[in-house]
């Protein structure tokens, strides 16, 4: 099962307290794709960049180690992982020995990566990186750069998504631009609970409606979707309505469970943002 509906989302939780890979659950991304219009063959790349901020297990003598987790899941990946499993997958961890670092990276490669592409062709690994404890403190926080929308002084009366809002100047010479916002808020699509976010869309092309724009995002507010798929919805609507001849949508979502997602899509190849939290996460 791979619907959302059969995840660990709004369900009774055991919390096992041995590793346990079986934990992860995989969620296919082709249903919400298709919605959108998306075909085998996404019109984009990018990834989903997860942080783990919840990362503990035993040392081969028995003593507790700690370590942050930058994750990259690949977006062409057949499956996206729900958040809750990884949870309590990396919970599983904490009471388990494993020979050093190196040991918990090749477990967590190797177990994401089949999980991301669960029922296809491994293309792909899912890639991990650890920060140990010491090195905390050379973590970055970091606002997305760009113009900010939210200074514009605008009435929203939209909530749910409005693609009809975009609109750009066509007739006119392409621009580039990168424009951000930190009013970004969608909903779980199993639990109703809301996921805080902040977003940044650089393109290069006909010159976007900043205010329109804006009023998009917004209409978000009660839209039920994960995270990946508010930014693909995002990506699709924008191209479509817009027309650029470039387009990178990202959002940085605020944490929840010590884990926080950020998906990226882009249009043209490029290298991933780095993978640095804002103030918020």
């Amino acid at each position: 099962m791979t619907s959302p509906v059969h995840s660990p989302l709004g369900q009774a939780t055991r919390y096992a307290d041995q590793y346990d890979a079986a934990l992860l659950f995989p969620i296919a991304r082709a249903p919400q794709r298709a919605e959108l219009g998306i075909g085998a063959t996404p019109p984009f790349l990018g990834a989903d960049l997860w942080t783990a901020f919840e990362l503990s297990w035993l040392n081969a003598r028995g003593k507790p180690q700690v370590a942050l987790a930058h994750l990259t899941v690949p977006c062409e990946s057949v499956n996206l992982i729900e958040s809750k499993s990884l949870k309590l997958y990396l919970g599983s961890l904490n009471n388990s020995r494993f020979a050093d670092a190196a040991d918990v990276v090749a477990h967590l490669r190797a177990d994401l990566t089949e999980a991301a592409w669960r029922g296809g062709v491994v293309q792909s690994s899912v890639g991990v990186k650890l920060v140990a404890a010491e090195l905390f403190d050379r973590e970055p926080v970091a606002e997305l750069d760009g113009l900010n929308l939210d200074r514009l002084d605008l009435d929203c009366d939209r909530y749910t998504p409005a693609p009809e809002l975009l609109t750009s100047a066509t007739d006119e010479a392409p621009v580039s631009e990168v424009l951000t916002s930190n009013l970004l808020r969608s909903n779980c699509p199993v639990t109703g609970q809301p996921d805080w976010g902040s977003v940044q869309i650089s393109y290069f092309g006909p010159q976007i409606d900043q205010a329109g724009l804006l009023r998009y995002i917004v209409s978000f507010r009660q839209h039920q979707g994960f995270h990946e798929d508010c930014v693909e919805r995002m990506f699709m609507d924008i191209m479509a309505r817009c027309q650029p001849h470039k387009l990178s949508v990202y959002a940085r979502y605020t944490r929840r469970g010590g884990l926080d997602i950020n998906p990226f899509r882009t249009s043209y190849p490029q290298a991933l943002p780095p993978n640095h939290r804002n103030a918020r996460q």
